[in-house]
């Protein structure tokens, strides 16, 4: 990237690693030079939480908010009862509007730990398409915003087009979903003055759909921003994990895991990390990535630590980092590792060691608990587990037990 921008926001978004793409570098680094610029990002409502593969973008919204601008977390209300295709080979499952509403209740939750919401020209707002969505009129729609749509032009995306080209199935529903996304832009404009859309490269498509209405009905200034789609560096998609998302909230991922995640870091991501999730200073974080050896790894508990105090607080960064040297540095069980708690009842004829290491979430099923143990991968209060017929009963549980799935996945089982 050879353009030097003016700009606060986007010399943050260009030297750290966050920009793929602009539709235009010069007028969006000139527009925020003279005044506030409100931007969204829109988040269809389709889990009850976040999860760490959008964390890239509300990093970046939280840095246009700390630079002087006003972010716009866009719900997608109306949207998700669509669903977005880019790039899927299936059609998502439909929500109901109760599922939607409890859904977006629950990504506010997140949302709120890493952006300031208020009425003043910089506070963040959040805003559901169904405003405007949900009591559209088909004709009228189809009259005034349809016909700027060319279909051999949509075709021609190429998350549209890869679905195609598979020949799988794309219903008439989901091909709308690109129009409607780019009448979210055009809505946001009108109603509040929103200029600049900003997303995953995988949303490019969308941006230019919806930044090319906004042009043609209103004759605004808008632009698109893209941020790229992040890889791990042994290739694996960011915020998946073997046990499946991590996800950004307290009862569906603990704190502990979650920091966890970040301490696991690969020595080749770490700088990388430094700068696009934590806000450390950018030369702190090019020296932390750059240590060797067994320094690299207090630059990934650094990491872990910035991570998790931004989503759940300093002190719960620093039981988790307390909880892992205990568990890994001195053997110990450690307070706050993730606990499944038992009722007596379920063990009064005992419950087998197989169940246990499934329901503590160290394996997805019963097939991959007993290849876990054949491949010596179990222990049981830090000793070896071979047997995986083993039974645990009440009187084992007298105090909690530590079972472990490697060397850095463990949980407590105890008795309520």
């Amino acid at each position: 990237m050879t353009y030097h921008p003016k700009s606060e926001f986007l010399n943050v978004m260009i030297s750290r690693g966050y920009l793929a793409d602009c539709t235009d570098l010069q007028g969006l680094d000139d527009a925020m030079m003279a005044g506030v610029v409100p931007t969204y990002i829109g988040y269809d409502a389709t889990a009850k939480s976040l999860h760490i593969g959008h964390l890239l973008n509300i990093m970046m919204l939280r840095w246009l908010q700390k630079t002087g601008h006003k972010p716009i977390t866009l719900m997608g209300g109306g949207t998700t009862k669509v669903g977005d295709p880019s790039f899927r080979s299936d059609e998502r499952p439909l929500l109901t509007p109760q599922v939607i509403d409890e859904n977006i209740d629950g990504m506010q939750q997140v949302f709120a730990q890493y952006l300031t919401y208020g009425d003043g020209a910089r506070d963040a707002m959040m805003v559901n398409n169904a405003e405007w969505l949900d009591g559209l009129n088909y004709l009228d729609f189809l009259r005034d915003i349809g016909r700027h749509f060319s279909v051999n032009r949509m075709l021609s995306f190429e998350s549209v087009k890869s679905r195609l080209d598979r020949e799988q199935s794309l219903s008439f529903l989901e091909f709308n979903y690109m129009i409607l996304q780019a009448y979210d832009f055009l809505e946001l404009n009108r109603r509040y003055g929103c200029a600049l859309q900003m997303g995953g490269s995988d949303q490019w498509g969308n941006i230019v759909n919806g930044i090319d209405l906004t042009r043609r009905v209103i004759d605004g200034q808008v632009f698109g921003l893209t941020s790229p789609l992040l890889t791990t560096s042994d290739g694996r998609k960011m915020g998946k994990s073997a046990d499946g998302a991590i996800w950004l909230n307290g009862e569906m991922c603990s704190p502990y895991t979650f920091w966890q995640f970040w301490r696991n870091t690969t020595d080749a991501d770490t700088g990388r990390f430094l700068k696009l999730y934590t806000e450390l200073p950018l030369e702190e974080c090019e020296r932390l990535g750059a240590l060797g050896g067994a320094e690299i790894n207090e630059a990934k508990i650094i990491l872990a630590n910035e991570v998790t105090s931004l989503l759940h607080g300093a002190e719960a960064a620093e039981a988790a980092e307390a909880t892992a040297r205990e568990v890994f540095e001195k053997g110990g069980v450690g307070d706050d590792l993730p606990t499944l708690t038992l009722e007596p009842s379920e063990v009064a004829d005992g419950i087998s060691i197989v169940q246990l290491i499934v329901r503590a979430g160290l394996a997805k099923s019963g097939k991959d608990a007993k290849r876990l143990i054949a491949e010596n991968g179990a222990r049981l209060d830090d000793a070896p587990l071979s047997d995986a017929g083993l039974m645990i009963d009440a009187a084992a549980l007298a105090q909690p037990i530590k079972l472990s799935a490697g060397k850095k996945r463990h949980a407590l089982i105890r008795l309520g």
